[in-house]
C-alpha cells in the first residue's frame, strides 16, 4: 500500500481498514471494531485487536486524540503496520491499533471533539473534573477567549499583542504557557476545555486500556501527536509517572530528544492519556509493566515567537468556531494556518517526521526485546 499523507478522514480510515486485513495474515485472531460516534454516525472510532497465542506483550498505537493530528498519526500508524509489525513475534506479542480516537475532530480538522473538549485533558481518574484546576487560566480569559466574531485580522492581531503584553507583565511567560496549555474544566467554549464528564471517545479508550492490562503482562503504548517542540525533531514526551529518567531512556532507545511532561521540560497536563494508563496500572494492576509515551512531532518550532504564533492561531481558530468570521476569506486564512500547526505541508518536514518515527519505534521495540 502506498505511504501517503491522507487528505481526508475518509481516506485515512479506508487505508487503515484495508491494512488490518494484512495484519490478519500474521495474527489470524484479529478483530476490527468500528464504533459509530453517537454525535455523528458518519464517523467512527476504529480499532483492531491482533491477539497472539500467548498474551505476554501488547503494543498499542493510538492516533487522533487531537483530531487534526490524526493525519500525521495515520502515516505513523501505516509505518508501524508495514515495517514493524512483520518483525514482531506473533506467538507472544499482540497489537491494539486505534485509528482516530477523535474522528469528528479529525474530519473537521479541529483539535477538539464534537463538544469542544480537548480529549487529552479528559482522561481524569475517578472522573473528578475539578473546576478549580488551573487558576492561571482565569486571568487569561480576555486573551484566550475573545467573545466576538473575527472581523478584521489586523485589528485582531493588535488586540492580541496588547493583551499578551499585559498578561506577560502580570503573570510572566511560564505562567501564561502553563495557564493556557494544562487544561481547564470551567469554560466549555474556551480553548483547552477538558470537559465536565467523561466523553464518549475517552470512555471507549478507557475500556480498551482496562482490557489490555487485564490480559497482558506488559503494555507498550505510543500515542501520536503534532505541534509542540523543534520543527525537525520529534520528541518523546513521557508521563511524570515513568520511573526511568529522560537521560536513561535516551541511552536505551538511542534517541536524542526525550522529555518529561513537567513545566521545566514540557508543560504539565491534567487528564493526559499516558498519565491515565500509568494511574490505571498503579490502582488496579500493580504487577503489570507499562511504558506509555507521546511521540510529539514539532511544527512551528520552540522559540518564543513560534510559541506566540501557535497561541495566536489556536485562539483564532476557536474564536471562529465559536463566534464565526465576517468573511469567508478570514475563515479560510485561519483554517490554513491552523492546518500548518498540526499538519505541515512542507515535504522536508514530512520526510524528517517519518525518519524520526522509524528511529523512535526501532529504539523502543529493540529495547523491550520485541524486534
Amino acid at each position: 500500500m502506498e505511504l501517503f499523507f491522507p487528505d481526508s478522514y475518509e481516506a485515512s480510515r479506508a487505508r487503515f481498514t484495508r491494512d488490518v486485513e494484512l495484519i490478519r495474515t500474521k495474527w489470524p485472531d484479529t478483530t476490527l471494531t468500528s464504533r459509530l460516534l453517537a454525535a455523528d454516525s458518519s464517523v467512527s472510532i476504529d480499532y483492531a485487536w491482533a491477539q497472539p497465542q500467548k498474551k505476554e506483550n501488547l503494543i498499542i498505537i493510538s492516533t487522533a486524540l487531537h483530531g487534526i493530528e490524526g493525519y500525521v498519526g495515520s502515516v505513523m500508524l501505516k509505518i508501524f503496520m508495514d515495517e514493524f509489525a512483520p518483525k514482531l513475534n506473533a506467538e507472544n506479542t499482540g497489537l491494539l491499533l486505534i485509528h482516530s480516537i477523535n474522528p469528528l475532530g479529525m474530519k473537521n480538522r479541529r483539535r477538539y471533539n464534537e463538544n469542544n473538549v480537548d480529549l487529552n485533558r479528559n482522561f481524569v481518574m475517578n472522573e473528578k473534573f475539578d473546576p478549580e484546576t488551573n487558576q492561571d487560566y482565569e486571568p487569561l480569559i480576555p486573551l484566550l477567549n475573545p467573545p466576538r466574531p473575527l472581523g478584521n485580522m489586523f485589528a485582531s492581531d493588535l488586540a492580541f499583542i496588547g493583551r499578551l503584553i499585559l498578561s506577560i507583565v502580570h503573570l510572566g511567560i511560564l505562567r501564561i504557557r502553563q495557564g493556557m496549555l494544562s487544561g481547564q474544566y470551567r469554560h466549555p467554549r474556551g480553548v483547552q476545555f477538558g470537559g465536565q464528564q467523561t466523553e464518549e471517545s475517552t470512555s471507549v479508550v478507557r475500556g480498551l486500556f482496562d482490557k489490555a492490562l487485564t490480559e497482558y503482562n506488559q503494555v507498550i503504548h505510543l500515542d501520536m501527536h503534532t505541534g509542540y517542540g523543534p520543527r525537525y525533531q520529534m520528541s518523546f514526551v513521557n508521563s511524570t509517572r515513568e520511573q526511568a529518567s529522560a537521560e536513561e531512556l535516551k541511552r536505551r532507545f538511542q534517541y536524542p530528544l526525550i522529555v518529561a511532561a513537567t513545566p521545566s521540560e514540557f508543560y504539565t497536563v491534567t487528564g493526559d492519556i499516558t498519565e491515565y494508563l500509568y494511574q490505571l496500572r498503579d490502582e488496579k494492576f500493580p504487577e503489570k509493566k507499562v511504558f506509555s509515551t507521546c511521540l510529539e512531532f514539532g511544527t512551528f518550532g520552540e522559540s518564543l515567537l513560534a510559541q506566540i504564533r501557535s497561541m495566536r492561531i489556536t485562539i483564532l481558530e476557536n474564536r471562529v468556531h465559536q463566534y464565526g468570521a465576517k468573511t469567508e476569506a478570514l475563515k479560510k486564512s485561519v483554517a490554513k494556518e491552523y492546518g500548518e500547526l498540526f499538519y505541515p505541508s512542507e515535504q522536508k518536514w514530512r520526510d524528517k517526521a517519518m525518519q524520526d518515527c522509524r528511529e523512535a519505534m526501532s529504539g523502543v521495540f529493540k529495547d523491550f526485546g520485541l524486534i
